[in-house]
């Protein structure tokens, strides 16, 4: 940036400006003072994976966000507080399952998120075609729900009273499985559950989470999940980005357990990609609470949620000596400005920064901030291992692949290249000797192919140090991937660290916790508001793929879903109206949908490009649901922003 505008510049040039502004805030303010944001496309790039992780070791900062805490932060904290792992997430046995409860979810679009498959709709219809069931519980008839042998309406943030309601009936009829928590549970657990459960009795329930489960239909469900050997329930982001969002995935997690449906064969299982070995190391079982914001916010796997963010940078513009207040930024592949609740004030704290860089392949929102921007060269000359996406398959895989094109662009760095160099400039100037060294040590040299061979020879089906077994090499001769296995039983065993090696089925942070949603058990539901919810679509990945032209094609997709009843009742009709919430409002084009839930719109996420610089996506930019997200609300035991249930009113734009 020379003069306020982003122009072409060295390579040398470019690391020189970054890393003396990212080293001049840290030496100004300290490490906390500089800020990191990890968006979502680099847990799916190896070598972008291991650039952060780098980063992380060499220049540590509270002040650490990534899109676990728009996404996945409910699921890491009741793995961590159940398993004492947060990685050790289970997954429904797809292929041999016979009753799924999907909550919140919708696979046939997503391809399972943490529930990795291809060919989901025919993996659904062949659970029914082998005599079993599948129930979807929604407040939009998704994709899913209509190949489902069952759904049924739920209002935004009710999954979690339902849930708990079949946890009750399922102690109170006595169908939990005896044997599964005699070997898993502690003692006097089962006794804490039911008393904690009373008030959950499908009676009070009824009503409360949908328009059509009354007592009889919540306890019909409830029996035939337990009645079922091979069950599972799969709950996901709706229910994740809620304010009750992490009392929601435990009660998922509570059922799987209670009817001895964890680590059984078409149950919920482990499965072990080649690279899950990684996240059993003491450094990547988790973390929870060791710290907190000067929010109140409790640090998650050492991140802070993004919902803090502005107020960090804020509290640094109002005094410059506060504690952990952000100065500077540097985004790894992501958009926050597009991505976080309460998109406007975010924009104009970041403006605000004394110093930012994007290493990113597009000027995004963020990166046109920015003071630098590094861009990558394409994943495409990059060789491609995947670490996360099987960890959470649905059967046990591996794949390594070489570059589609080659040789790279020689002037090109890749993003672990990048990442490194930047490190190692900065630490050389703001670290001592030993700090110098070691940097060079981790940094210099390193290929992240160097980490695949390890990787896969102490991976499942590799044989540590002998030289059988499966080596990179031979994964080389499989770039399609491994011919998927069977998900085993017996893996549990290896995904609990907790103290007594037993599950923690009732943690104390979920007993505290747990009165919230008594309370809204209690609550009226409001008849004449209305909420709004997120909506996934298949030729839109977040917003990775909005330049791509044949993903564009087709008709507009960025509208909003509304019922008819809602529409005549607000006097609204396809077309343009006025959506507004507490922080914002957006002038959005409306759809009239029956697959809507009454009292529910829905609007999708990863819109909004009118200052991208890709000009397909500027040429069609929809618009950014977080303009009207609240950064105010968020659930208070895992910091996950609330993206689902966001109250909202809608008006014709003459009103």
């Amino acid at each position: 940036r020379k003069e306020g505008v982003l122009v072409e510049t060295s390579w040398d040039e470019a690391y020189r400006a970054a890393a003396e502004g990212l080293a001049g805030v840290v030496k100004r303010h300290g490490k906390h003072g500089l800020a990191t944001y990890i968006g979502n496309p680099t847990v799916h790039h190896f070598g972008a994976l291991l650039g952060s992780e780098l980063w992380r070791q060499l220049l540590p900062t509270k002040n650490r966000y990534t899109a676990n805490s728009q996404d996945i932060n409910p699921h890491l904290l009741v793995n961590f507080l159940t398993f004492g792992m947060q990685m050790a997430q289970p997954v429904p046995d797809l292929d041999r399952v016979r009753w799924l409860l999907v909550v919140g979810a919708n696979p046939v679009v997503s391809n399972g998120s943490l529930m990795t498959a291809p060919g989901m709709p025919s993996r659904l219809r062949e659970i029914q075609g082998r005599g079993g069931k599948v129930v979807v519980l929604d407040p939009r008839r998704t994709e899913t729900a209509k190949l489902a042998s069952e759904h049924h309406f739920v209002w935004p943030d009710r999954d979690g009273l339902l849930l708990l309601s079949l946890a009750h009936v399922i102690l109170r009829e006595g169908l939990q499985d005896a044997a599964f928590l005699e070997r898993w549970a502690r003692p006097g657990v089962l006794a804490a559950l039911e008393a904690a459960l009373e008030p959950f009795d499908p009676v009070a329930v009824s009503g409360r989470v949908g328009p059509d489960l009354d007592a009889e239909t919540i306890t019909r469900l409830a029996l035939e999940l337990a009645g079922e050997e091979r069950s599972a329930v799969y709950a996901r982001l709706g229910p994740s980005n809620a304010a009750h969002g992490g009392l929601t995935i435990w009660a998922a997690t509570l059922l799987n357990a209670l009817t001895g449906n964890l680590d059984r064969v078409g149950g919920s299982m482990f499965p072990e990609g080649l690279g899950s070995w990684l996240f059993t190391l003491p450094q990547g079982r988790g973390s929870y609470d060791r710290y907190r914001s000067p929010q109140g916010a409790p640090e998650i796997g050492g991140e802070y949620p993004c919902h803090v963010m502005a107020e960090q940078i804020e509290r640094g513009q109002q005094d410059p000596q506060a504690e952990e207040a952000i100065f500077g930024l540097v985004t790894f592949a992501g958009n926050p400005v597009l991505s976080v609740p309460n998109a406007a004030r975010l924009r104009k704290a970041i403006e605000s920064l004394e110093f930012r860089v994007a290493v990113d392949i597009y000027r995004s929102e963020t990166a046109q901030l920015a003071d630098v921007v590094l861009p990558p060269r394409s994943p495409l000359y990059e060789p491609f291992f995947d670490t996360i996406s099987t960890h959470f398959a649905v059967a046990d895989a591996g794949r390594y692949a070489p570059p589609a094109l080659s040789p790279p662009p020689p002037d090109q760095p890749s993003e672990y290249e990048i990442v490194s160099h930047l490190a190692r400039d900065v630490v050389a100037k703001t670290q001592g000797l030993v700090g110098k060294v070691r940097a060079r040590l981790m940094a210099e040299g390193f290929d992240p192919k160097r980490a695949v061979g390890p990787t896969v020879r102490f991976g499942p089906r590799g044989a540590g140090i002998s030289a059988r077994g499966l080596t990179q090499a031979r994964l080389a001769t499989h770039p399609h991937g491994l011919e998927p296995q069977p998900l085993e039983a017996g893996r549990l065993k290896r995904r609990v660290f907790t103290s007594d090696r037993k599950l923690n089925l009732f943690p104390d942070a979920i007993r505290q916790d747990l009165p919230r949603l008594v309370e809204l058990l209690a609550a009226p539901r409001p008849t004449d508001e209305l909420f709004l919810i997120g909506r996934r679509q298949l030729k839109s990945n977040n917003s990775w793929l909005h330049n791509l032209p044949k993903l564009r094609r087709g008709n507009h997709r960025c509208t909003l879903l509304v019922n008819p009843r809602d529409a005549a009742r607000l006097g609204v009709v396809a077309g343009l109206a006025r959506l507004s919430s507490r922080v914002g409002e957006l002038e959005v084009e409306v759809e009239l949908s029956e697959d809507m839930a009454p009292g529910v719109v829905s609007l999708p996420h990863g819109w909004g490009h009118k200052r991208h610089g890709g000009q397909l996506a500027s040429g069609s930019p929809g618009v950014n649901v977080n303009t009207l997200t609240d950064d105010a609300a968020f659930d208070p035991l895992t910091g996950n922003s609330v993206l689902n249930g966001v109250p909202v009113r809608l008006t014709p734009l003459a009103s």
